[in-house]
């Protein structure tokens, strides 16, 4: 593995490792250490905004990548920080732990990263629950201006939406939304505008009457727009990206006895066959790499 010197100037982010740094001039691929990805593909590593994910089936690998990844950083004046790194395990009983210069990493069964919760599971319903109290934090935090008799109504509306309901969607084109995901944000999302429009026992309102008076669409209809306008741009990507190939990813290995689990591949197949799509017919035939994109007038 080498490490040019960085000739940008940048500082490095809060883990102390550029992807910049990293992403051109490391390469953690010698042999085989990743996860298969295709049959002729290992995915060995993920770059985000300053941080990197690696990626092995074993123990051994994994710390032999950490390795590299360690001298690489060194080799630049880089430094790892220890203390914010972590292991996440699937599936293995390998218990061996993750060094670094001697010191032991820290195993997790779940970590938050730019925001979103990932887990062993997947992170929807950990993620949904977490959404939804900082979502509820920010609606207690402008309680004046839902009590204000100067605000009208819309406004207060276009406040909630702006800063209450962007904090409770987001990451939601990721989420696996299971119908108990869908009906805790509808419950709260409920209980907000009841509370704008200063709804309460013995009043009561439906809620499709509640969505109408202030333009509001259903929560499973809301993550679905989002989710959808999230697959148009991923379908755009080129065929060798890997955002575009984990759509149709089927991972290695055996899954447990018992029914399957509802999976985001499941729900887009689902939504597809009810739209009469087929993502698998090629580009420019199934029209969903415009999902998403405003509808474009065309003259003759």
């Amino acid at each position: 593995m080498a490490v040019r010197q960085i000739k940008s100037g940048k500082a490095s982010g809060p883990d102390n490792i550029p992807a910049e740094a990293l992403k051109a001039d490391t390469s953690t691929c010698e042999g085989k250490r990743g996860i298969q990805w295709t049959s002729r593909m290992q995915l060995n590593d993920l770059y985000f905004a300053d941080g990197l994910v690696l990626l092995s089936q074993t123990q051994q690998q994994m710390q032999e990548k950490t390795n590299s990844v360690a001298a690489a950083s060194a080799a630049v004046g880089l430094n790892i920080h220890k203390w914010k790194s972590k292991i996440l395990r699937y599936n293995t009983a390998c218990a061996n732990p993750i060094k670094i210069d001697g010191d032991v990493l820290e195993d997790v069964k779940t970590f938050t990263y730019l925001g979103s919760i990932i887990d062993v599971h997947g992170g929807s319903d950990a993620d949904v629950k977490t959404r939804i109290d900082k979502a509820r934090t920010a609606y207690l935090q402008l309680k004046n201006i839902w009590n204000s008799k100067q605000l009208s109504t819309n406004t207060k509306v276009r406040i909630f939406n702006t800063n209450v309901n962007t904090v409770l969607l987001y990451g939601a084109e990721t989420w696996r939304t299971t119908k108990a995901i869908i009906q805790k944000k509808q419950v709260f999302f409920n209980s907000c505008l009841r509370k704008i429009l200063q709804i309460r026992w013995p009043d009561t309102i439906s809620n499709n009457v509640l969505w109408e008076r202030l333009n509001q669409i259903p929560a499973e209809e809301e993550i679905r727009k989002k989710r959808w306008k999230w697959i148009g741009h991923t379908l755009r990507e080129a065929p060798n990206c890997v955002t575009r190939q984990v759509l149709t990813w089927n991972p290695q290995g055996q899954r447990k006895r018992g029914r399957l689990k509802n999976t985001k591949h499941r729900e887009m197949e689902v939504d597809m066959r009810k739209m009469n799509k087929n993502w698998m017919e090629g580009p420019g035939q199934s029209g969903l790499e415009n999902a998403g994109r405003r509808p474009m007038l065309h003259w003759e």
